[in-house]
């Protein structure tokens, strides 16, 4: 079919005549180092990948062309034939056969650099996953190699950087050198911008009172410090348990996911005061039921007093032994009758939950047990004294008419002798 132009005169090759040229054209050109073409995966082979990018033969991308990434196989880095590829051209041998070698890492690492750049002057939190712990820090893909400090890493110091490797971290990029291909990142920026952003918002809303979750995040020998995010606050010994504690270490320990209560507040100061205990069941909810007057319980001797002793019934819950109640003789000392870490059976005198107080008598309980046992044995029974003949113990009725029965057969047996 001929086409004419707008004068009418015959055009000199049809629209079909001038695409086969352009292709043909194309496919003579010669490509130059340095340029990116796109082409098609053709083979996969273990150690180069073989692509056709239109030229009169193929390139090969060889194995450490393929990816910033180390590879053992050309077949890890995923690309199967009939893919479309970016490559740059690394040579050409225009006298020989026409070899191409092209690379494809090189092409991906052009392509990143823009959105580098770009990430880079808006200041921008990447995230990106760490491929490598080298000496010194951590390499991280961003599509090309960056190289995250150790100084970098987090707000302190890590001992352990392999722990990082396969994860995803947010950083930012601190420093671009495109002349050296070097992409220098942070991750402790990130770090200290999120923990200040979470400081303001905790004095901002966070009141006395509130319950909220943290982390412990260090352990002393008067408490815990707790991160609350953004803010570390203090849990002291004294607010951990309703009970008696040696060590905070017995109630939590590092890294643990807490549940606590703000006690207090000092915003100029930046300190926060915590409670764990708060936000637990309390024992005196329930010591009416627990420990009801006139009861005899069991508890241990928690600490003495110049009036009397404390004793410990539950942890949080200690009850008073005056020293009027511990003897039925006069004392001087409650250390006379009892000592720190005895386990005693107490009598539960008076009970007062709202005040938290409890009243015991340990004399109480050891003149009504002394009684109780005296009954004990008073009460024994007939048979257990006397076993009754042929397995049955006689009746009441029996037991009394026994000695005149005796004596009536003693009776009788006399009158048949004297006849």
């Amino acid at each position: 079919m001929q086409e004419f132009d707008t004068q009418g005169r015959k055009n000199v090759e049809t629209m079909e005549e001038a695409e086969a040229r352009a292709e043909l054209e194309a496919a003579l050109r010669v490509p130059k180092p340095g340029d990116i073409v796109r082409g098609q995966v053709v083979r996969v082979s273990d150690d180069s990948i073989m692509v056709d990018v239109g030229y009169k033969s193929e390139g090969i991308i060889p194995l450490n062309e393929l990816s910033h990434r180390p590879l053992r196989s050309a077949h890890d880095a995923g690309l199967k034939v009939g893919d479309e590829v970016q490559v740059v051209v690394l040579s050409v041998d225009t006298k020989g056969e026409g070899g191409l070698r092209i690379s494809k890492r090189r092409a991906d690492e052009q392509l990143a650099w823009a959105e580098v750049e770009r990430k880079f002057e808006a200041g921008e939190v990447v995230e990106a996953e760490v491929t490598e712990a080298v000496k010194g820090g951590l390499v991280v893909d961003l599509g090309l190699r960056a190289f995250l400090p150790a100084s970098q890493v987090d707000r302190g110091y890590v001992a352990d950087l392999s722990k990082f490797v396969g994860q995803k971290i947010r950083v930012k990029i601190i420093e671009l050198d495109p002349y050296k291909g070097r992409v220098i990142l942070s991750r402790k920026q990130v770090l200290e911008a999120e923990r200040t952003a979470a400081r303001e918002r905790f004095w901002s809303t966070v009141q006395e009172g509130d319950v909220l979750e943290g982390t412990v995040k260090s352990i002393t020998d008067f408490g815990a410090f707790i991160d609350l995010g953004g803010v570390d606050g203090l849990l002291h010994i004294s607010e951990m348990s309703y009970g008696r504690i040696k060590h905070p270490s017995q109630v939590v320990s590092e890294g643990e996911r807490i549940k606590v209560k703000v006690l207090r507040l000092d915003r100029e100061k930046g300190k926060v005061s915590l409670g764990l205990k708060q936000v637990l069941p309390d024992p005196w909810d329930s010591v009416e039921e627990k420990y009801p007057e006139g009861a005899i319980v069991e508890g241990t001797v928690a600490r003495l007093t110049t009036f009397g002793a404390f004793v410990e019934l539950e942890p949080g819950v200690d009850g008073l032994i005056h020293i009027s109640q511990m003897a039925d003789r006069r004392i001087n000392n409650p250390g006379e009758v009892v000592s720190i870490g005895d386990v005693v059976k107490v009598k539960v005198i008076n009970v007062d939950a709202q005040n938290r107080r409890i009243s015991l008598s340990l004399r109480a309980a050891i003149e009504e047990l002394a009684a109780e046992a005296i009954a004990a044995d008073v009460a024994t029974p007939y048979r257990d004294v006397v076993p009754a003949e042929a397995g049955e113990a006689p009746s009441g009725a029996e037991q009394q008419d026994e000695p005149a029965r005796e004596a009536e057969e003693s009776g009788s047996t006399e009158e048949t002798q004297s006849e």
